[in-house]
């Protein structure tokens, strides 16, 4: 069975840091991406099984990229997942809006990404 490759992005280092190494420690591959427009030159050169992405982000915010990715060839049922602070029922609504598969409120548990994960790309 191939490793499955995951994008994350994120403006927060750290934020990233955590998610990469909790996924590697699960046996995903990943790659990063600081916004919603390095995440989609990140996409179009090495496409993920996978992109689990912040909501307020520089340039690119999630809500946008998500409507970016589902226009690419192939992604209308990639799986996103939005991780963020924002647990406001109306963003929910527009990221649902937007096609995200799945939202994360941070802080998260690496139990809870994990099992998310392997959900979602099994």
């Amino acid at each position: 069975m191939a490793v499955k490759k995951i994008l994350v992005v994120d403006d927060s280092l750290s934020v990233r840091q955590m998610v990469r190494t909790t996924l590697e420690e699960g046996g995903y591959e990943t790659t990063e991406a600081r916004d919603g427009e390095e995440a989609i030159e990140r996409f179009r050169s090495s496409p993920a099984d996978l992109v689990i992405t912040d909501l307020t982000m520089p340039r690119v915010d999630g809500i946008e990229l998500i409507k970016e990715l589902r226009k690419e060839p192939g992604c209308r049922f990639l799986p996103i997942i939005m991780l963020t602070t924002e647990s406001n029922e109306e963003k929910k609504q527009e990221g649902k809006k937007a096609g995200v598969s799945g939202w994360l409120v941070k802080p998260f548990k690496a139990e809870q990404i994990l099992a998310v994960v392997k959900m979602v790309v099994s």
